[in-house]
Protein backbone atom coordinates (compact mmCIF):
# COMPACT_ATOMS: atom_id res chain seq x y z
CA UNK A 1 0.00 0.00 0.00
CA UNK A 2 1.45 3.41 -1.17
CA UNK A 3 1.32 6.03 1.15
CA UNK A 4 -1.02 8.25 -0.18
CA UNK A 5 -3.72 5.52 -0.19
CA UNK A 6 -2.44 4.88 3.42
CA UNK A 7 -3.60 8.51 3.88
CA UNK A 8 -6.78 8.41 2.59
CA UNK A 9 -7.63 5.25 4.42
CA UNK A 10 -6.50 7.26 7.56
CA UNK A 11 -8.99 10.05 6.43
CA UNK A 12 -11.67 8.18 5.79
CA UNK A 13 -11.65 6.77 9.15
CA UNK A 14 -11.20 9.79 10.80
CA UNK A 15 -14.18 11.11 9.01
CA UNK A 16 -16.27 8.16 10.12
CA UNK A 17 -15.02 8.34 13.47
CA UNK A 18 -16.31 12.00 13.87
CA UNK A 19 -19.21 11.25 12.38
CA UNK A 20 -20.45 9.15 15.85
CA UNK A 21 -19.33 12.23 17.71
CA UNK A 22 -22.69 13.80 17.09
CA UNK A 23 -24.99 11.70 15.10
CA UNK A 24 -26.27 9.46 17.69
CA UNK A 25 -27.23 12.91 20.17
CA UNK A 26 -28.86 14.27 16.84
CA UNK A 27 -31.29 11.33 16.44
CA UNK A 28 -32.99 12.39 19.35
CA UNK A 29 -34.56 15.27 18.98
CA UNK A 30 -36.08 13.56 16.00
CA UNK A 31 -37.56 10.71 17.60
CA UNK A 32 -38.66 12.59 21.04
CA UNK A 33 -42.51 12.51 20.07
CA UNK A 34 -42.52 9.05 19.15
CA UNK A 35 -40.27 7.97 21.77
CA UNK A 36 -42.58 10.52 24.41
CA UNK A 37 -45.85 9.02 23.28
CA UNK A 38 -44.79 5.81 24.29
CA UNK A 39 -42.78 5.92 27.25
CA UNK A 40 -45.39 9.01 28.60
CA UNK A 41 -41.95 11.03 29.18
CA UNK A 42 -42.60 14.65 30.72
CA UNK A 43 -40.94 17.51 28.79
CA UNK A 44 -37.98 17.75 30.62
CA UNK A 45 -37.46 14.15 30.42
CA UNK A 46 -37.92 14.79 26.40
CA UNK A 47 -35.34 17.74 27.18
CA UNK A 48 -32.88 15.40 28.66
CA UNK A 49 -32.48 13.29 25.60
CA UNK A 50 -30.61 16.47 24.09
CA UNK A 51 -29.16 18.28 26.44
CA UNK A 52 -27.67 15.44 28.92
CA UNK A 53 -25.36 13.97 26.79
CA UNK A 54 -24.45 17.81 25.68
CA UNK A 55 -23.84 18.22 29.53
CA UNK A 56 -21.37 14.60 29.73
CA UNK A 57 -19.27 16.27 26.91
CA UNK A 58 -17.73 18.74 29.65
CA UNK A 59 -17.31 16.57 32.37
CA UNK A 60 -16.33 13.34 30.89
CA UNK A 61 -13.42 15.37 28.95
CA UNK A 62 -10.70 14.59 31.88
CA UNK A 63 -11.67 10.64 31.96
CA UNK A 64 -10.65 10.95 27.86
CA UNK A 65 -7.44 12.22 28.91
CA UNK A 66 -6.88 9.76 31.51
CA UNK A 67 -7.90 7.09 29.26
CA UNK A 68 -5.60 7.91 25.97
CA UNK A 69 -2.70 8.08 29.13
CA UNK A 70 -3.43 4.64 29.84
CA UNK A 71 -4.50 3.00 27.06
CA UNK A 72 -3.22 5.02 24.06
CA UNK A 73 -5.23 7.54 21.97
CA UNK A 74 -6.24 4.64 19.33
CA UNK A 75 -7.40 2.28 21.71
CA UNK A 76 -9.47 4.82 23.64
CA UNK A 77 -10.95 6.19 20.75
CA UNK A 78 -11.90 2.71 19.61
CA UNK A 79 -13.11 1.54 23.07
CA UNK A 80 -14.94 4.72 24.02
CA UNK A 81 -16.59 4.27 20.19
CA UNK A 82 -18.00 0.64 20.77
CA UNK A 83 -19.42 2.17 23.70
CA UNK A 84 -21.24 4.66 21.86
CA UNK A 85 -22.80 1.47 19.86
CA UNK A 86 -23.93 0.13 22.18
CA UNK A 87 -25.09 2.52 24.82
CA UNK A 88 -26.72 3.89 21.50
CA UNK A 89 -28.57 1.32 20.99
CA UNK A 90 -29.31 0.10 24.73
CA UNK A 91 -31.55 3.63 24.41
CA UNK A 92 -34.35 1.01 22.21
CA UNK A 93 -34.49 -1.28 25.01
CA UNK A 94 -35.81 1.01 27.52
CA UNK A 95 -39.19 0.80 28.85
CA UNK A 96 -39.49 4.18 30.80
CA UNK A 97 -36.53 7.23 31.77
CA UNK A 98 -34.22 5.08 34.13
CA UNK A 99 -32.48 3.42 31.40
CA UNK A 100 -33.43 5.85 28.63
CA UNK A 101 -31.47 8.71 30.40
CA UNK A 102 -28.66 6.36 32.17
CA UNK A 103 -27.46 5.18 28.70
CA UNK A 104 -27.85 8.81 27.42
CA UNK A 105 -25.42 9.87 29.85
CA UNK A 106 -23.18 7.04 29.56
CA UNK A 107 -22.78 7.59 26.12
CA UNK A 108 -22.65 11.00 26.13
CA UNK A 109 -19.75 10.18 28.95
CA UNK A 110 -18.14 7.85 25.72
CA UNK A 111 -18.49 10.45 23.04
CA UNK A 112 -16.52 12.99 25.63
CA UNK A 113 -13.46 10.93 25.45
CA UNK A 114 -13.26 10.53 21.54
CA UNK A 115 -13.36 13.95 21.60
CA UNK A 116 -9.53 14.06 22.86
CA UNK A 117 -8.61 11.01 21.90
CA UNK A 118 -8.47 12.52 17.73
CA UNK A 119 -6.96 15.51 18.19
CA UNK A 120 -4.12 13.09 20.32
CA UNK A 121 -4.28 10.43 17.36
CA UNK A 122 -3.62 12.67 14.97
CA UNK A 123 0.59 13.66 15.19
CA UNK A 124 0.96 9.41 15.41
CA UNK A 125 -1.31 8.46 12.18
CA UNK A 126 -0.61 11.75 9.97
CA UNK A 127 2.73 13.72 9.01
CA UNK A 128 2.74 17.33 10.10
CA UNK A 129 1.98 18.68 6.73
CA UNK A 130 -1.09 16.65 7.14
CA UNK A 131 -2.51 17.65 10.58
CA UNK A 132 -4.75 20.31 9.40
CA UNK A 133 -6.65 18.17 6.51
CA UNK A 134 -7.28 15.41 9.28
CA UNK A 135 -8.71 17.92 12.05
CA UNK A 136 -11.24 19.75 8.61
CA UNK A 137 -11.30 15.68 8.02
CA UNK A 138 -12.87 14.17 11.22
CA UNK A 139 -14.19 17.81 12.06
CA UNK A 140 -16.42 17.58 8.61
CA UNK A 141 -17.62 14.00 9.43
CA UNK A 142 -19.36 15.31 12.99
CA UNK A 143 -20.64 18.32 11.65
CA UNK A 144 -22.27 16.17 8.78
CA UNK A 145 -23.46 13.78 11.48
CA UNK A 146 -25.57 16.30 13.02
CA UNK A 147 -27.17 17.09 9.86
CA UNK A 148 -27.19 13.38 9.05
CA UNK A 149 -28.73 12.57 12.48
CA UNK A 150 -31.66 15.36 12.47
CA UNK A 151 -32.31 15.53 8.84
CA UNK A 152 -32.75 11.89 7.30
CA UNK A 153 -33.75 10.09 10.59
CA UNK A 154 -37.51 10.39 10.36
CA UNK A 155 -37.50 11.05 6.05
CA UNK A 156 -35.54 8.34 5.67
CA UNK A 157 -34.47 5.92 8.59
CA UNK A 158 -38.26 5.56 10.21
CA UNK A 159 -40.18 4.70 7.32
CA UNK A 160 -37.17 1.56 6.51
CA UNK A 161 -37.83 0.20 10.07
CA UNK A 162 -41.80 0.39 10.28
CA UNK A 163 -41.72 3.68 12.05
CA UNK A 164 -40.23 2.22 15.00
CA UNK A 165 -38.18 4.11 16.97
CA UNK A 166 -36.20 1.64 18.58
CA UNK A 167 -35.19 -0.18 15.58
CA UNK A 168 -33.90 3.13 14.12
CA UNK A 169 -31.88 3.57 16.91
CA UNK A 170 -30.22 0.02 16.33
CA UNK A 171 -29.84 1.16 13.06
CA UNK A 172 -28.22 4.42 13.30
CA UNK A 173 -25.88 2.68 16.15
CA UNK A 174 -24.51 -0.88 15.14
CA UNK A 175 -22.11 0.73 12.90
CA UNK A 176 -20.03 1.88 15.36
CA UNK A 177 -19.39 -1.03 16.38
CA UNK A 178 -17.99 -2.00 13.12
CA UNK A 179 -15.85 1.44 12.41
CA UNK A 180 -14.05 0.79 16.19
CA UNK A 181 -13.23 -2.47 14.78
CA UNK A 182 -11.76 -0.64 11.82
CA UNK A 183 -9.79 1.68 13.87
CA UNK A 184 -8.00 -1.17 15.21
CA UNK A 185 -6.41 -1.82 11.56
CA UNK A 186 -3.97 0.89 10.39
CA UNK A 187 -0.35 0.06 11.06
CA UNK A 188 1.98 3.38 11.95
CA UNK A 189 5.54 4.05 12.33
CA UNK A 190 4.69 5.90 15.42
CA UNK A 191 4.00 3.80 18.35
CA UNK A 192 -0.27 4.20 18.97
CA UNK A 193 0.58 4.14 22.94
CA UNK A 194 0.90 6.87 24.92
CA UNK A 195 4.25 8.85 26.02
CA UNK A 196 2.95 11.16 28.60
CA UNK A 197 2.63 10.73 32.17
CA UNK A 198 0.69 13.42 32.82
CA UNK A 199 -3.22 13.75 31.82
CA UNK A 200 -5.00 16.54 33.88
CA UNK A 201 -5.15 19.93 32.01
CA UNK A 202 -2.74 22.52 33.76
CA UNK A 203 -5.00 24.82 34.95
CA UNK A 204 -2.53 27.62 34.89
CA UNK A 205 -2.15 27.17 31.02
CA UNK A 206 -3.37 30.28 29.41
CA UNK A 207 -3.58 28.28 26.01
CA UNK A 208 -6.16 26.27 27.36
CA UNK A 209 -8.56 29.08 28.64
CA UNK A 210 -7.86 31.32 25.40
CA UNK A 211 -9.18 28.27 23.64
CA UNK A 212 -11.38 27.25 25.60
CA UNK A 213 -13.23 30.33 26.24
CA UNK A 214 -13.34 30.69 22.50
CA UNK A 215 -14.79 27.37 21.88
CA UNK A 216 -17.28 28.37 24.53
CA UNK A 217 -18.32 31.27 22.38
CA UNK A 218 -18.76 30.02 19.17
CA UNK A 219 -20.76 26.66 20.78
CA UNK A 220 -22.80 28.86 23.03
CA UNK A 221 -24.29 30.66 20.15
CA UNK A 222 -24.91 27.79 17.48
CA UNK A 223 -26.73 25.54 20.43
CA UNK A 224 -28.37 28.65 22.18
CA UNK A 225 -29.92 30.12 18.68
CA UNK A 226 -30.68 26.37 18.05
CA UNK A 227 -32.55 26.30 20.80
CA UNK A 228 -34.30 29.79 21.16
CA UNK A 229 -34.73 29.94 17.80
CA UNK A 230 -38.28 28.68 17.75
CA UNK A 231 -39.35 31.52 20.41
CA UNK A 232 -37.80 34.23 18.70
CA UNK A 233 -39.45 33.61 15.40
CA UNK A 234 -42.90 33.09 17.37
CA UNK A 235 -42.45 36.46 19.08
CA UNK A 236 -41.93 38.20 16.11
CA UNK A 237 -45.00 36.48 14.32
CA UNK A 238 -42.74 34.38 11.98
CA UNK A 239 -42.96 31.02 13.23
CA UNK A 240 -44.04 29.62 9.19
CA UNK A 241 -39.99 29.91 8.75
CA UNK A 242 -38.83 27.94 11.28
CA UNK A 243 -38.66 24.75 9.08
CA UNK A 244 -36.49 26.33 6.50
CA UNK A 245 -34.59 28.44 9.42
CA UNK A 246 -33.66 25.51 11.12
CA UNK A 247 -32.42 23.42 8.34
CA UNK A 248 -30.52 26.70 6.37
CA UNK A 249 -29.34 27.28 10.14
CA UNK A 250 -27.74 23.68 10.59
CA UNK A 251 -26.60 22.63 7.14
CA UNK A 252 -24.45 26.36 6.67
CA UNK A 253 -21.93 24.69 9.22
CA UNK A 254 -21.81 21.43 6.89
CA UNK A 255 -21.00 23.97 4.06
CA UNK A 256 -18.82 25.49 6.40
CA UNK A 257 -16.47 22.32 7.03
CA UNK A 258 -16.64 21.46 3.72
CA UNK A 259 -14.77 24.63 2.73
CA UNK A 260 -12.70 23.40 5.73
CA UNK A 261 -11.42 20.74 3.73
CA UNK A 262 -10.28 22.80 1.09
CA UNK A 263 -8.77 25.69 3.19
CA UNK A 264 -7.42 24.06 5.97
CA UNK A 265 -3.64 24.19 5.22
CA UNK A 266 -4.06 27.86 4.90
CA UNK A 267 -5.90 28.20 7.49
CA UNK A 268 -5.17 26.28 10.75
CA UNK A 269 -2.75 27.34 12.88
CA UNK A 270 -3.18 31.25 11.82
CA UNK A 271 -4.53 33.73 14.30
CA UNK A 272 -6.29 35.85 11.06
CA UNK A 273 -8.99 32.96 10.44
CA UNK A 274 -9.32 32.59 13.86
CA UNK A 275 -10.06 36.40 14.36
CA UNK A 276 -11.85 37.32 11.26
CA UNK A 277 -14.61 34.07 11.95
CA UNK A 278 -15.39 35.04 15.64
CA UNK A 279 -16.03 38.83 14.51
CA UNK A 280 -17.74 37.88 12.01
CA UNK A 281 -19.78 35.24 13.90
CA UNK A 282 -20.84 38.05 16.36
CA UNK A 283 -21.76 40.63 14.25
CA UNK A 284 -23.97 38.18 11.93
CA UNK A 285 -25.56 37.61 15.60
CA UNK A 286 -26.21 41.12 15.96
CA UNK A 287 -27.92 41.19 12.71
CA UNK A 288 -30.25 38.23 13.32
CA UNK A 289 -30.75 39.97 16.25
CA UNK A 290 -31.90 43.83 14.90
CA UNK A 291 -33.42 42.64 11.90
CA UNK A 292 -36.59 40.48 11.10
CA UNK A 293 -38.03 38.87 7.91
CA UNK A 294 -35.83 36.54 5.82
CA UNK A 295 -33.25 39.15 6.06
CA UNK A 296 -32.67 38.34 9.74
CA UNK A 297 -33.29 34.76 9.23
CA UNK A 298 -30.06 35.09 6.25
CA UNK A 299 -27.86 36.72 8.96
CA UNK A 300 -28.46 33.79 11.26
CA UNK A 301 -27.32 31.54 9.19
CA UNK A 302 -24.37 33.34 8.32
CA UNK A 303 -24.02 33.42 12.02
CA UNK A 304 -24.07 29.36 11.91
CA UNK A 305 -21.22 29.25 8.99
CA UNK A 306 -18.69 31.80 10.37
CA UNK A 307 -19.41 29.52 13.73
CA UNK A 308 -18.69 26.48 12.10
CA UNK A 309 -15.18 27.83 10.46
CA UNK A 310 -14.07 29.17 14.18
CA UNK A 311 -15.11 25.51 15.73
CA UNK A 312 -12.73 23.61 13.31
CA UNK A 313 -10.15 25.87 13.66
CA UNK A 314 -10.45 25.94 17.53
CA UNK A 315 -10.47 22.40 18.12
CA UNK A 316 -7.37 21.99 14.98
CA UNK A 317 -4.98 23.93 16.98
CA UNK A 318 -3.47 21.40 19.79
CA UNK A 319 -2.32 19.19 17.41
CA UNK A 320 -0.43 22.07 15.85
CA UNK A 321 0.86 24.12 19.01
CA UNK A 322 2.12 20.89 21.53
CA UNK A 323 3.96 17.78 21.49
CA UNK A 324 1.33 14.71 20.82
CA UNK A 325 1.96 13.76 23.90
CA UNK A 326 0.42 16.87 25.17
CA UNK A 327 -2.18 16.87 22.50
CA UNK A 328 -4.93 15.20 24.14
CA UNK A 329 -4.39 16.84 27.53
CA UNK A 330 -4.78 20.24 26.00
CA UNK A 331 -7.75 19.26 24.05
CA UNK A 332 -9.14 17.34 27.12
CA UNK A 333 -8.78 20.67 29.12
CA UNK A 334 -10.49 23.22 26.33
CA UNK A 335 -13.48 20.91 25.81
CA UNK A 336 -14.17 21.14 29.47
CA UNK A 337 -13.80 24.52 29.76
CA UNK A 338 -15.98 25.02 26.53
CA UNK A 339 -18.53 23.01 26.55
CA UNK A 340 -19.26 23.51 30.38
CA UNK A 341 -19.31 27.55 29.55
CA UNK A 342 -21.70 27.00 26.68
CA UNK A 343 -24.23 24.80 28.92
CA UNK A 344 -24.11 27.75 31.27
CA UNK A 345 -24.18 30.71 28.65
CA UNK A 346 -27.51 29.05 27.16
CA UNK A 347 -28.99 28.94 30.63
CA UNK A 348 -28.06 32.40 31.68
CA UNK A 349 -30.25 33.62 28.40
CA UNK A 350 -33.13 31.41 29.33
CA UNK A 351 -33.22 32.24 32.34
CA UNK A 352 -33.11 36.26 31.04
CA UNK A 353 -35.69 35.41 28.72
CA UNK A 354 -37.93 34.37 31.12
CA UNK A 355 -37.43 37.32 33.68
CA UNK A 356 -38.04 40.10 30.70
CA UNK A 357 -40.57 37.78 28.59
CA UNK A 358 -38.58 38.40 25.47
CA UNK A 359 -36.93 35.90 23.88
CA UNK A 360 -34.43 38.30 21.69
CA UNK A 361 -33.24 38.82 25.28
CA UNK A 362 -32.00 34.98 25.68
CA UNK A 363 -30.03 35.56 22.61
CA UNK A 364 -29.03 38.80 23.47
CA UNK A 365 -27.03 38.20 26.57
CA UNK A 366 -25.48 34.88 24.44
CA UNK A 367 -24.30 37.50 21.63
CA UNK A 368 -22.50 39.43 24.50
CA UNK A 369 -21.45 37.20 26.30
CA UNK A 370 -19.61 35.38 23.10
CA UNK A 371 -18.14 39.11 22.31
CA UNK A 372 -16.56 39.18 24.79
CA UNK A 373 -14.42 36.08 23.77
CA UNK A 374 -13.25 37.71 20.82
CA UNK A 375 -10.43 39.54 21.71
CA UNK A 376 -8.84 36.46 23.34
CA UNK A 377 -7.75 35.67 19.34
CA UNK A 378 -5.36 38.57 19.26
CA UNK A 379 -3.60 37.46 22.35
CA UNK A 380 -3.00 33.82 20.44
CA UNK A 381 0.66 33.72 20.02
CA UNK A 382 0.45 32.26 16.07
CA UNK A 383 1.36 33.34 12.69
CA UNK A 384 -1.11 36.13 11.26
Amino acid sequence: MNDRTRDIGLLVLLWLAGLYMRLPILVAPALAPAIGEELALSQTHIGALTTLPVLMLALGALAGSLLIMRMGPRNALAAALAVVGVMSATRGLAQGPVLLLGASAVMGLAIAVMQPSLPALLPRWLTPTRLALGSACYMNGMLMGEFIGAGLTLPVIMPLTGNSWRLTLLVWSLPALLIALLLMLPKTASSDSSDSSQWLPRLRDPLMWKLGLLLAGTASLFFGTNAYMASVLEDRGELARLDTTLFSFNFAQVVASALMLWMARHWVGRRGPILCSAGLSVAAMLGFILVDGWPGVAFAVAMSFFAGILLILIVSLPPQLVPSAEAGRLSAGTFTIGYTVAFLVPLGGGLLADTTGAALAAVGFITLCTALTVPLALRLRLPN
